[in-house]
């Protein structure tokens, strides 16, 4: 039986003022969740009989069983699933975030939780492991981003910073960016360490952004000259540019 108090609790970190408040966030699912608590200081784990059935040593400070109805009160999800968990939020420096030995994602200002989460995933998979991410970026541990994310965040860490005080102070390695006006990414020698950022899903990257960006990249559409959408979600770009820059990198 899960307590109102700690109900209310819980949920109220479904709100980013609750979260900072506190450093925890929420996850839940059984794959989420399993991916975060070999990494993340686990607070409390709130989960089914059938769930727990199927676990041992959970680390974790507080373990509660709860049935299906308690687990309905506490979920953040449309559809709940047999385990939820309370993380801490994890503390990264900066300086980890090195692009002079490693690709390193530069996000300005992507707003949809869904896109911020799928990008982290796609990072994960592309074996990129540091991404930066403007201010104003959508926060990397609301529920949907979270969610999103299928517990990549688990080997991906994000940072949050003025990028172009980072890319200033990284201004001697590359610096891509993607751009209607670039150059054909196919076509390009492209570098295994560097900056690439994506820009925001309806303006793109900022000017004060887009004037430290030394290499601009396209992704042409195929056929050439053929009728197509106007442009690509963030998250499918960056899908292909991460692809790119790891087959031609390792190819």
């Amino acid at each position: 039986m899960v307590s109102k108090a700690k109900i209310k609790e819980i949920r109220a970190l479904a709100l980013k003022k609750f979260r900072d408040a506190q450093g925890l966030f929420v996850a839940e699912g059984n794959k989420t969740v399993s991916e975060l608590l070999t990494v993340f200081d686990c607070e409390w784990l709130i989960a089914h009989p059938r769930w727990l059935a199927t676990r041992e040593d959970i680390p974790v400070k507080e373990l509660i069983q709860a049935g299906d109805d308690d687990i309905r009160k506490l979920s953040l999800l449309k559809t709940p699933q047999d385990v939820l968990a309370v993380f801490r939020e994890p503390l990264y420096a900066l300086e980890e975030a090195d692009p002079a030995s490693q690709l390193v994602l530069a996000l300005d200002g992507i707003q949809d939780p869904g896109n911020l989460g799928t990008i982290i995933r796609l990072a994960c998979w592309f074996g990129i492991e540091h991404i930066v991410c403007s201010p104003d970026t959508a926060d990397v541990f609301g529920p949907k981003t979270v969610q999103a994310t299928m517990g990549a965040l688990a080997r991906v860490k994000v940072h949050y910073s003025n990028l172009d005080d980072y890319i200033e102070i990284n201004k001697s390695v590359p610096v891509y960016g993607a751009f209607l006006d670039g150059k054909n990414i196919y076509r390009e020698k492209l570098s295994p360490n560097g900056i690439i950022v994506m820009g925001n899903e309806g303006s793109g990257i900022r000017p004060e952004i887009e004037i430290l960006i030394r290499e601009r990249l396209y992704i042409p559409p195929y056929p050439t000259g053929r009728k197509t959408t106007e442009s690509l979600n963030v998250a499918m770009a960056t899908a292909i540019v991460c692809a790119e820059f790891r087959r031609v990198v390792n190819g």
